[in-house]
């Protein structure tokens, strides 16, 4: 078993009086990381499975004095998949407020972010961690740099869901299956989506523009779809955890790009399964768009894992001139440009350097890239 960053983090946060929500996209490990937290803890627990219909009619709507009988002597609450229980944030409130000295931990798929279940109703009464796919440092620590590093190539094309991972050989077939319907559940299921098939031509136009500049309305034009139902899907799949969004930094230059936007997936291996391309590095063209899509999306699970508070966003300005990634924390910002050719030279935008002058840069390569993510 990879062991995860986050199971010592949330050992610390037990018994602090709140409820410790774990979410994320599904197959990602929730299930196994509350399985070994329990183990950690090594006390009376009951496991609530919101698969399960009964579980569900208990919990949809229960009184204090029913969750007092399901509770019973146990110190600690496991309630798994707990998208699936109607008004969850309400039964998860009334868990807080009458059973204060109990442990309860939540695991959820993104729909509780889709349904918008529990941020109103559990404010101030919890901790909630994002689980994404393995990150570059759990694997690291699994396999050894060694050994890590020299699968790097494959990472670029496969991607850390766990599934993929601990299944060589099997990696096409995952990833298809995962990205084919699995992935889409939560917003099937909450019918947040009226047309599949735009959905799918999104994924693989957003795939295709790793790295470049995105703008609904030609999207839309390319897919048949209006720019408020792109940005409205878009929305929905970062909500599920599948894609994300960098904003374009613009606060001096008068010619800078003022609301741009790049789209990233949270993981290469489900990007390339969009596009149905499992090609090795040698055979493609679009190993730039890899290795920026893989440096940023890592990036983001070190910095949440880390308690790495930043602002994250590109740089560009009319006359072409761009930086690939910026992060600005305690006022300062860190540029970095990404070349998966470590011979590369890269220069730096005198425009940038001149408007932001207390900035620092660097270029991440496959040479010094553990640097960046370890």
């Amino acid at each position: 078993m990879v062991p995860r960053i986050l199971t010592d983090k949330i050992i610390d946060k037990i018994y602090k009086e709140k409820i410790i929500i774990i979410i994320g996209p599904r197959q990602v490990g929730k299930t196994t990381l509350a399985r070994t937290l329990i183990d950690r803890i090594k006390e009376n627990t009951i496991w609530l499975n919101g698969d399960e219909p009964d579980i569900r009619d208990i919990l949809s709507g229960a009184t204090s004095a029913v969750l007092k009988n399901v509770v019973g002597k146990n110190k600690i609450v496991v309630i798994d998949e707990a998208q699936r229980i109607f008004n969850v944030g309400i039964t998860l409130k009334l868990f807080h407020d009458v059973l204060p000295e109990k442990q309860i931990i939540v695991t959820g798929s993104s729909a509780l972010e889709l349904a918008n279940e529990i941020n109103e109703p559990l404010t101030g009464r919890k901790y909630e961690y994002n689980l994404y796919p393995f990150s570059l440092s759990e694997m690291n620590e699994f396999n050894g740099f060694i050994d890590e590093k020299r699968l790097l190539e494959h990472r670029l094309v496969y991607g850390f869901y766990p599934d993929v991972v601990m299944n060589p050989g099997e990696e096409n077939e995952i990833l298809t299956s995962l990205t084919e319907s699995y992935l889409y559940k939560d917003i099937f299921s909450w019918g947040k989506i009226k047309k599949p098939q735009i959905l799918e031509k999104l994924l693989q136009a957003l795939a295709l523009q790793i790295g470049s500049e995105v703008k609904f309305h030609e999207i839309g034009q390319l897919i048949g779809a209006d720019p408020k139902t792109v940005e409205h899907y878009v929305d929905l799949l970062e909500k599920a955890f599948v894609i994300f969004r960098l904003q374009s930094l613009s606060r001096n230059l008068r010619n800078e790009i003022k609301r741009g936007k790049k789209i990233y997936f949270y993981d290469n291996g489900i990007r390339n399964a969009v596009i149905k391309n499992f090609n090795p590095l040698l055979m493609r063209q679009d190993v730039g768009a890899l290795w920026e899509n893989f440096l940023i999306s890592e990036r983001i699970k070190k910095n949440h894992y880390s308690n790495n508070y930043v602002n994250q966003f590109f740089w560009r300005n009319h006359a072409m001139q761009e930086i690939d990634y910026i992060e600005e924390k305690n006022g300062k910002l860190y540029a970095c440009e990404f070349k998966w050719n470590a011979k590369k030279k890269v220069f730096f935008s005198k425009s940038f350097l001149k408007a932001y002058k207390n900035s620092e840069t660097f270029v991440i390569n496959k040479k010094n890239y553990h640097e960046f993510l370890l």
